[in-house]
């Protein structure tokens, strides 16, 4: 056999037999930056997940840097760009930059705007925004503000002042969306609550203390707990201001529509409920919502579900943010590998509902 047709043999194999090669087969983005490959017939280098098609293995050779590539005569690829950062840092970078703009922006800036500054179409920046964070543009900066308005509140010497502060165009606009995002208007929220009047009893159930406690909207909080006076004072720190008042026997009949789904979860929960977050955390809490008693799903299914794959970390922020225990049951979302992660209330909690949820 001639020398060249074994020489050619031996590098297929060779090749072939390099873990490495079946990560270039994958297009494995989660090779790139660790190593690149050129190729003979091409001329060129590329990362793992260049989606040019498949070389052969006797033309191909493996670099630990861009560097070792270049200087055996090979020049970056065109479609893959290899000198560059891997496109989830790209991508990244990009929506950081976004969201600092709409930070900094005393008005929000347009898609048109946002998408123009990033060097890509506004149909495909919507999408790669939404993908990282959860959320569109518009109800980041909708948050955003949200969150400023929250500390504002608390600092500027009027309500007024503080709505423009947070970046409102107009208080009238602010107004049509306080409820949902405040739960309460705007002067009680500055004064704790002052002015409403919050109903709440605590019982107890196989789990052991449980408050419930409604607004004239809905159940607001369901928490648990070790100490019925500790809930008590969470509830106190939460409206500090505002009229706690103890239930009477209508009410302690509510609670024990809690405590009996708690116990025996086929039973179902029905109730009004005062939801209070913001625009992505009422998304997660309606996805949690639809998850049936004795099912589980984790977090990177959620997030697929609400059309956010990127926003893994801000679904479990949403989930550690849910005040409304068992009737938002965030504890039916586990980790990929189906073990439970952090819970509110107690990991061992979040365990036995839902071993009693599967056993019912």
């Amino acid at each position: 056999m001639p020398t060249e047709i074994c020489t050619a043999l031996a590098r297929n194999e060779a090749t072939e037999r390099d873990p490495r090669w079946a990560r270039i087969v994958a297009r494995d983005r989660s090779a790139d930056g660790l190593f690149w490959y050129s190729v003979a017939t091409t001329g060129v280098y590329c990362r793992p997940s260049c989606p040019s098609r498949t070389a052969k293995p006797v033309n191909v050779r493996l670099h630990d840097t861009p560097a070792d590539a270049r200087a055996a005569g090979f020049r970056p690829c065109l479609r893959c760009r290899p000198d560059d950062a891997p496109r989830p840092m790209r991508n990244a970078a990009i929506v950081a930059g976004a969201c600092r703009a709409i930070d900094q922006a005393e008005d929000m800036p347009s898609l048109d705007q946002l998408a123009g500054a990033a060097g890509l179409s506004p149909a495909h920046f919507h999408r790669l925004f939404k993908a990282e964070t959860g959320l569109t543009p518009r109800d980041y900066a909708v948050a955003r503000r949200g969150a400023r308005l929250r500390r504002n509140l608390a600092e500027a010497p009027t309500v007024t002042a503080a709505i423009f502060d947070a970046g409102y165009g107009s208080s009238s606009r602010f107004y049509e969306a306080a409820e949902d995002l405040l739960g309460m208007t705007p002067a009680a929220w500055r004064n704790g609550g002052a002015g409403q009047t919050l109903h709440f009893a605590i019982g107890q159930c196989a789990l052991g203390a449980l408050l419930v406690a409604s607004s004239d909207k809905g159940v607001c909080a369901i928490t648990l707990g070790d100490d019925p006076d500790a809930l008590a004072r969470d509830l106190q720190d939460r409206f500090p201001n505002a009229d706690l008042t103890a239930g009477d026997a209508a009410y302690d009949a509510l609670v024990a529509r809690v405590v009996g789904f708690v116990e025996a979860p086929q039973l179902g929960l029905d109730l009004p409920l005062d939801i209070r977050g913001t625009a992505f955390q009422h998304r997660v809490w309606a996805a949690l919502r639809a998850i049936p008693a004795g099912r589980t799903a984790t977090y990177t299914q959620i997030a697929r579900q609400i059309g956010a794959p990127g926003a893994v970390r801000a679904v479990a922020g949403a989930c550690a943010a849910n005040a409304l225990a068992v009737a938002i049951p965030c504890h039916r979302v586990v980790r990929t590998d189906g073990s439970l992660s952090g819970y509110r209330w107690g990991v061992a909690r979040k365990r036995a509902l839902i071993a009693r949820e599967a056993s019912a």
